[in-house]
């Protein structure tokens, strides 16, 4: 009986423990405070409303940082969504949204951001940030350009695969070395996002993994930018796991993206 009970208990305790994964989505209101001086800064938001990638965004968050130090600028992390309104906004030349998921801003929030960008302003949208997720119209059509339809899951979930550069002479493409091949979890698409308009910059080589049938796309485009908005907009289905953010190449890559979309 004891034994019984104590299976329960554990039961029990297994169905009320919050997964970290999921946390419960909540929407900011109050403002964080910016360090004073704050000016052509780099803003890196991880707010997850959906699916909270906890194994990366630590370590990412730091090297992004670090990314911005290196090029110059100061940088501000967050995951206080209430951040994007128009006075503290004006501090930035680019956001980063670090594998920022759900619908994480207020319709007020949202337009601040749109009014960012119209004015020229940056965005580095980093994997997560494309996921299925984000559903308001503008944020789609504006940072992603398609919808995500799934990645592969069980024993290859996380496989290397061989990744082709279709614009090796884009600035966020300068430096990258070929051959090039990852470990990483592989996003998949309903559409190629240049159906809407997106210049892809590079692409998976199907043939060196396994997505399965139902997440083939024949052509794979996984690092793309929009070039009808006003402020440079890149999006990277890359980085899931933290050791992604350590390949050369990749921290090239996001570099060069931030150092292009901050003009």
């Amino acid at each position: 009986m004891r034994k019984l009970l104590a299976v329960l208990a554990l039961l029990t305790m297994a169905q009320t423990t919050p997964d970290p994964h999921l946390p419960k989505p909540t929407m900011d209101s109050v403002a964080p405070a910016l360090p004073p001086g704050l000016q052509h800064a780099v803003l890196i938001v991880s707010k997850t409303n959906g699916w909270r990638h906890i194994e990366h965004i630590p370590h990412s968050n730091t090297v992004l940082a670090e990314i911005a130090k290196g090029l110059g600028r100061a940088s501000f992390v967050t995951e206080n969504a209430a951040v994007f309104n128009d006075d503290q906004l004006r501090h930035f030349s680019v956001v980063v949204l670090n594998s920022a998921s759900g619908e994480f801003l207020t319709p007020e929030q949202r337009a601040a951001f749109a009014r960012f960008v119209a004015r020229g302003g940056g965005v580095v949208a980093l994997h997560a940030a494309g996921d299925n997720s984000h559903t308001d119209p503008w944020y789609v059509r504006t940072v992603i350009g398609t919808t995500f339809i799934g990645h592969p899951g069980g024993e290859d979930h996380l496989q290397s695969a061989k990744l082709l550069v279709d614009k090796p002479d884009h600035p966020a493409m300068a430096g990258v070395t070929l051959p090039w091949s990852l470990v990483d979890e592989w996003y998949s698409f309903d559409t190629n996002p240049a159906a809407k308009g997106m210049t892809v910059l590079a692409r998976i080589d199907e043939g060196s993994y396994r997505p399965g049938a139902k997440l083939a796309m024949g052509v794979h485009p996984v690092i793309w930018v929009n070039p009808s908005s006003n402020g440079r907009v890149f999006y990277s289905a890359l980085g899931h796991s933290p050791e992604t953010y350590d390949d050369p190449n990749y921290r090239r890559i996001l570099t060069n993206a931030i150092r292009w979309a901050a003009h």
